[in-house]
């Protein structure tokens, strides 16, 4: 398709010249009389470049690059004047122009301008359409549930995310932490920036430090050469620091030293780094007992608990369980192309009765193992692991002893990840060598 390009400007002889000329050069042309005809052409057509005259009957063609801006920020606009001026061209620029052109003096310079603003302007589209799809999967609308709780938090995340504040995001394991930061920092400013997760619990308090501020050559053996730490790979955007309360407390002293300072040292280092970061942190544990108890800064804590909020878990919003399950049941039963579109009511009566102790991610689990499973149409109660039914008085509706079970549950589970063993034991919630001594013990070579 030939790239749009919008041409404003009163002189009509004028503007239909340069519309020949750039038509001639492989451009679908528009034209207008005023600005704000200009701005409808811009609101319904794909335009990609604009060349505005200054001196427009309606407005200033400086003024005017705000307006098509707002409009669509990414659309690149070249101001045409008769009579420039350093001030205009200075405004122009600080508006957001791609340049500012004398006509006659530099109408050479109009299609190669117009080809590097086209450049520009499309390369700017994609990361618009980027951001406009990252914000969409990662936004608070996403965010499955309708119960007073959930809706609560989310109106919480909403606020506090046209902020730039510290935000402490507390809960079970489970139910949605990292969920809620990304949808925090995909709603900010910064969202165009970088979004990095960390789960503290996951590193010796030796690695975190060298993973978090990174570290000079030198610093230990094996660091042969400089390497940035998150913070550093954050910077102008978001860090998530997760089960913040696994933390030791010697890197509890250099975290708040970013908080109030927004700087550190790296490992081996002995210059400070500075960074623009906003840090969202989660934990399951009660960090104001663990600050009485020594395990916690005191200090840190009220620097990290701004603004707080608390998840609920899904044992307190029992009525969102069928909600996240249809949408569960749809998202497996696409990725295997499955026909599976319902759910029988004991197997539905089996989610609400059911104790929840991994939350969110349980759910989640169970609804992928029962799709696997499903022969069917329906989701059935026998595809639920054997304690839905035990906890809630229930009987099993197979007639096959336990081991038989598991191992056909392992064999589907296996067909389903087409061998691929580590997956298998993802998606079984066991170990990778428990998964090879039971493949051994049921001889499913």
């Amino acid at each position: 398709m030939k790239p749009k390009v919008l041409i404003i400007d009163d002189e009509e002889k004028l503007r239909g010249l340069l519309s020949r000329i750039i038509g001639l050069e492989g451009f679908e042309v528009f034209e207008a009389a005023t600005g704000k005809e200009g701005l409808k052409i811009l609101a319904r057509e794909n335009i990609m470049a604009v060349l505005s005259d200054v001196k427009l009957p309606d407005v200033n063609g400086v003024d005017l690059v705000k307006n098509i801006k707002e409009v669509r920020s990414y659309v690149e606009v070249i101001n045409l004047t008769a009579y420039g001026t350093i001030n205009d061209a200075v405004k122009a620029i600080q508006n957001g122009a791609f340049n500012y052109i004398i006509k006659g003096d530099d109408n050479e310079k109009i299609i190669p301008l117009l080809n590097q603003a086209v450049e520009k302007a499309a390369l700017q589209l994609k990361v618009y359409e980027l951001e406009k799809k990252l914000s969409k999967k990662y936004s608070f609308a996403n965010i499955i549930g309708q119960s007073k709780q959930i809706t609560e938090a989310i109106a919480l995340g909403r606020k506090v995310a046209a902020t730039n504040t510290t935000v402490l995001l507390l809960g079970q394991t489970g139910t949605g932490k990292e969920v809620f930061a990304s949808a925090i920092h995909y709603e900010s400013e910064r969202r165009l920036m970088p979004f990095v997760a960390v789960n503290c619990s996951s590193f010796t308090p030796e690695l975190l430090e060298s993973e978090l501020f990174g570290y000079k050559a030198g610093a230990f053996t094996g660091a042969v050469k400089d390497k940035k730490g998150l913070f550093e790979e954050a910077q102008y955007g978001t860090i998530f620091l997760d089960e913040i309360g696994e933390m030791s407390l010697e890197l509890q002293a250099k975290l708040l030293r970013v908080l109030e300072g927004k700087t550190f040292i790296k490992v081996g280092d002995t210059q400070t780094t500075k960074v623009n970061i906003r840090i969202l942190a989660a934990t399951n544990r009660d960090l104001m007992k663990e600050a009485e108890a020594g395990h916690f800064r005191e200090d840190l804590f009220y620097r990290l608990s701004v603004f707080t909020i608390t998840l609920p878990s899904l044992n307190e919003r029992k009525g969102d369980i069928n909600l996240l399950a249809k949408y569960y049941l749809d998202e497996f039963a696409a990725k295997v192309n499955s026909r599976i579109n319902k759910m029988d009511e004991q197997f539905i009566s089996l989610l609400n009765n059911h104790h929840w102790k991994g939350n969110i991610r349980e759910l989640k689990n169970s609804m992928e193992r029962a799709v696997i499973l499903a022969e069917g149409d329906t989701l059935t109660a026998d595809l639920l692991p054997s304690d839905f039914r035990f906890n809630t008085g229930g009987t099993t509706s197979s007639s096959l002893d336990l081991a038989s079970v598991e191992k056909q549950h392992i064999f589907k589970v296996l067909q389903h990840t087409r061998g691929n063993k580590t997956e298998a034991a993802r998606v079984l919630g066991i170990g990778l060598t428990t998964l090879y001594r039971k493949i051994e013990e049921y001889h499913l070579n």
